[in-house]
């Protein structure tokens, strides 16, 4: 996710050409930086609204990319990104069911559905079940055997932020935060590094 000044915002585009370009330049990129923060905390929201993680998982895993200004030179590009491009899937156990009473577990006795574990990705959906499915590697991980000797096993995998950040819903709703922000943050910062400017 990039901020386009040229195509998406030309009222910021026609107010860069009268201010000083060094004054237009800082203003721009600590703009660009400012909003882009804003997306991640929207982006965020989004997600944990949507899926049952928590908000400080999320962060880990949303990256920005900063634009800069240095020596007079502009990096015009600030992006926000979900994930580092590696690991594109998350462990089950991200979304196993913390909680299970004893009634439950007695209930789950009675009916031979002792070895199933429940998890819940999406907050409207239903749990899912996966039954022989098991935890290991210190609490960290779930496994499922892939035949019916006890190796070799499998980690059960499912969708991680990297995926989550590319529904569409999603992306439209910080995209609109962006659209709707950038103009006013680059307004205020405007009025900052020419007051700066002014000042010297």
């Amino acid at each position: 996710m990039q901020l386009d000044i040229k195509t998406n915002f030309p009222e910021v585009q026609r107010a860069l050409k009268q201010l000083q370009s060094d004054v237009g330049g800082k203003a721009l990129v600590s703009a660009m930086n400012r909003t882009m923060a804003l997306a991640r905390t929207q982006m965020g929201r989004e997600i944990t609204s949507e899926y049952r993680v928590s908000a400080g998982y999320v962060r880990e895993r949303l990256k920005l990319k900063r634009a800069t200004f240095r020596n007079g030179q502009l990096s015009f590009t600030s992006e926000l990104i979900g994930g580092n491009g590696k690991k594109r899937s998350a462990n089950m156990i991200a979304f196993l069911e913390r909680s299970v009473s004893l009634a439950q577990a007695r209930k789950r006795g009675k009916e031979g559905t002792l070895s199933q574990l429940r998890f819940q990705v999406r907050k409207a959906g239903g749990k899912k079940i996966i039954t022989g499915a098991f935890i290991g590697n210190k609490g960290r991980t779930v496994f499922i055997r892939t035949g019916k000797a006890r190796l070799p096993i499998k980690a059960v995998s499912t969708i991680d932020v990297p995926q989550m950040f590319n529904q569409k819903r999603i992306n439209a709703k910080v995209v609109g935060v962006i659209q709707a922000r950038f103009p006013e943050v680059f307004a205020r910062e405007s009025k900052f590094f020419i007051a700066k400017f002014n000042a010297r």
